[in-house]
């Protein structure tokens, strides 16, 4: 996972978050995400003589929107806003942990420059 608010960009939005499986891929931005199904998966030969025919962007496959998520950011001012009035909070303590994790988790993963296995709920 990366992120960061000076960079180039060079992909389709400024933060996307790839997930890899043994079915497929998926990577997801803050409004697009495709996907690409192992079956799918091009299997290219590496020739550093020659230029790759490959347009491996044109391999993945859109997922539809089929709603407005609306804005984000101010579904979440609007959430923390409603808190000294009473408001609950959605997110449980169990939830806030698992988080936690998944931060740690990534972080480790760049520091050791290597991905890392989440565990499964509950592991």
């Amino acid at each position: 996972m990366n992120s960061s608010w000076a960079v180039r960009v060079n992909r389709r939005e400024l933060l996307e978050l790839q997930v890899d499986g043994t079915h497929g891929s998926a990577v997801a931005g803050l409004r697009n995400c495709a996907v690409q199904h192992k079956v799918s998966t091009p299997m290219p030969v590496w020739n550093p003589d020659l230029p790759d025919p490959l347009d491996y962007q044109e391999m993945w496959t859109d997922v539809p929107d089929n709603m407005d998520s609306g804005n984000g950011f101010k579904a979440q001012w609007e959430l923390f806003l409603r808190l000294p009035r009473g408001g609950a909070v959605r997110v449980g303590p169990v939830r806030g942990a698992r988080g936690v994790q998944l931060a740690e988790l990534a972080m480790r993963s760049s520091a050791e420059g290597r991905r890392v296995e989440i565990p499964a709920p509950g592991a």
